[in-house]
């Protein structure tokens, strides 16, 4: 199996600010594998929120993460702002598959990146759902480059 390079940051059309916080070191002293998946998944839902397509209390349709996994290049640690890129990498019928990067502030390549795919779904019945006119439109706006 050939390893992934890392990503460059001019291929995201979105980055989200994410500051670490000190829970979220390891005994090893840097961020834990785990924690790069909370920052995709904020990266994307605040992306959603501030473009108005994503209503958490009460919208109709909800994305549920089916699939996700991550690649790691560098480490990163408390105190840093890091930057997690979203582009879109493929748009289905009622499904979104995201790869999401995190770049340290004085770096133009990835330190960690990976995917997760949304299904979107009725938030009542959890069967899969088209997605909406007005989030379709969004993610079509975040198509990126690949490198």
């Amino acid at each position: 199996m050939t390893r992934p390079q890392p990503w460059p940051r001019q291929s995201f059309p979105y980055l989200h600010p994410t500051p670490t916080r000190w829970a979220d070191n390891d005994v090893y002293g840097h961020i834990n594998n785990v924690t790069y998946y909370a920052y995709f998944d904020t990266a994307v839902n605040a992306l959603l929120l501030a473009r108005g397509v994503l209503d958490i209390h009460s919208g109709a349709t909800i994305g549920l993460v089916v699939e996700t996994g991550c690649t790691y290049f560098a480490a990163a640690s408390f105190p840093e702002v890091l930057h997690v890129g979203v582009r879109v990498a493929q748009l289905g019928n009622s499904s979104v598959r995201y790869e999401l990067a995190v770049f340290q502030a004085d770096n133009d390549t990835a330190c960690a990146q990976g995917h997760f795919v949304h299904v979107y779904v009725d938030r009542e019945t959890r069967r899969p759902v088209p997605l909406p006119a007005n989030l379709r439109a969004v993610l079509e706006g975040l198509h990126g480059t690949s490198p």
